[in-house]
């Protein structure tokens, strides 16, 4: 690891100012950065610690519930609001990680999360994200690869979080020179390209530092994650669905995937035939048909599409057992 300068921020303002230096990285719990740090992918000059600044906990606003970005994912999965009101953030946020790394680990900083992806993480790779000519996992290693997008780059987003949230119609707050004011969080992600290789539309010196999820009448929700062993591991499919009923139909439908793009996944086809349904077996299946259509495997992961299939569906069925 290269020597590097550390400087805490003790308001928004300095952050801000400290993050549009060359070389400045933003580190609150580190459970990414460091990693990166130690295995020599990524080399900062200056590590600006957010730590300092108030934007940790949970709390009632209006007809919505506000996440500090600074709250860490075990906070986020005990507490009391999001397991009554939000139990779907709850399983999502128990999911995300192991219980040490969901001690320390923080809300935005799960959100903001970079791939997994082996040839991005390879030290002495330099892959199409790292500024090379080529993603190696087109032709190469790709059983934990996206199915979904158009992008040079193919590893998938690996947060747990951002489903789950884009699934509630969270909006995040950004401060930050680029980006400034409240947003849906479904619009900070895009996929990178030849002009830009970014993966979300911040720029360095902005700064996530709220949550904001909408109280909603009739609402049910459910998050569901496949993973390669027993052990806790990144997603190789995750479905977060959540169905407003008006009675036994559905007002609306949000579905989510998580595991099979470059950024949070959502099939507003699948929405599109639950929404004003009563919802049935054979409704289920029709929506998880339309869950996968434009999939677009690749060599080794072309069973993500009947895995991705039996997810939505079973997060539907568990749905309309709660209708019961």
């Amino acid at each position: 690891m290269k020597k590097f300068r550390h400087a805490d921020a003790p308001d928004v303002e300095t952050a801000i100012a400290l993050l549009r230096e060359e070389g400045a990285a933003a580190i609150a719990g580190g459970t990414d950065l460091l990693t990166e740090m130690k295995a020599g992918i990524r080399a900062p000059e200056l590590l600006v610690n957010l730590k300092p600044l108030e934007f940790r906990g949970v709390r009632e606003e209006g007809d919505a519930v506000v996440i500090g970005a600074l709250t860490t994912l075990s906070e986020l999965e005990t507490h009391s609001l999001i397991r009554g009101r939000f139990p779907l953030l709850a399983q999502a946020a128990s999911q995300a990680a192991t219980p040490q790394l969901r001690n320390v680990g923080t809300v935005g900083g799960n959100l903001l999360q970079r791939v997994r992806c082996w040839y991005y993480r390879h030290p002495h790779v330099k892959c199409w994200l790292k500024g090379g000519e080529e993603c190696y996992a087109e032709e190469g290693l790709n059983h934990r690869h996206a199915i979904f997008g158009t992008s040079p780059c193919i590893a998938v987003h690996p947060s747990d979080l951002a489903p789950a949230l884009i699934a509630l119609d969270a909006e995040v707050r950004v401060v930050g020179p680029e980006v400034d004011g409240w947003l849906p969080l479904e619009e900070i992600y895009r996929l990178p390209d030849e002009q830009n290789r970014e993966r979300t539309v911040l720029g360095p010196g902005d700064l996530i530092t709220e949550v904001r999820v909408p109280y909603r009448e009739g609402s049910r929700g459910v998050f569901l994650k496949a993973v390669e062993r027993a052990t806790w591991s990144f997603a190789l499919v995750s479905v977060a669905a959540r169905l407003d009923f008006e009675g036994d139909r559905v007002k609306e439908a949000r579905v989510v995937l998580g595991g099979v793009a470059g950024k949070p996944w959502r099939v507003r086809d699948a929405e599109a035939l639950l929404r004003d349904q009563a919802l049935t077996e054979e409704l289920t299946e029709r929506a998880a048909e339309a869950a996968v259509a434009g999939a677009r495997p690749r060599e080794h992961n072309a069973y993500k599409i009947p895995l991705t299939q039996a997810l939505v569906k079973r997060a539907l069925r568990e749905l309309m057992a709660a209708l019961r």
